[in-house]
């Protein structure tokens, strides 16, 4: 789930106009997806869509929602589920996810879902976190989310 405690202010706001055709629809998709989220507990809605590639080189969009849980711990943030559904799928790069807190836009990856996003998209994977209604993203790679991190290649 979103933070709104986010580093947004340490970087440039991205445009809506100025993204390329496939992150302004993987924003659309983020809105979209956070309109199926589960969240009786906390009512904040967060909606992701990720853009992964499968070893034949394909890509697709895959989309996930924050699912919460009575037991706090069974919670699953939107990152994290558009990835499960990914790499169930056989999609085990991901190349750009876009990710929007719907009721208070401007949020952030948590710290768990920067580590999973880090499993699968390397260093150089894009995340767009929507920052407004018009669509408009801080643009950040992985490694500026998640610095001197561990991952695959620490091993």
């Amino acid at each position: 789930m979103c933070t709104t405690n986010c580093p947004k202010n340490r970087k440039a706001l991205t445009r809506n106009a100025d993204l390329t055709t496939v992150e302004r629809e993987l924003v659309l998709a983020s809105w979209h997806a956070s309109s199926f989220a589960y969240m009786p507990y906390s009512k904040f809605p967060v909606g992701a869509a990720l853009l992964a590639e499968n070893d034949e080189g394909e890509t697709r969009v895959f989309t996930g929602c924050n699912v919460e849980n009575a037991s706090y711990g069974g919670t699953i943030c939107a990152e994290r589920t558009a990835i499960l559904k990914a790499i169930s799928e056989g999609y085990r790069k991901l190349k750009a996810i876009a990710v929007v807190c719907a009721k208070i836009p401007g949020g952030s990856p948590c710290g768990l879902c920067r580590q999973v996003i880090r499993e699968f998209g390397g260093l150089d994977g894009i995340v767009l976190t929507v920052q407004n209604r018009e669509g408009d993203v801080t643009r950040w790679t992985v490694d500026e989310l998640l610095p001197d991190s561990f991952g695959p290649d620490s091993l």
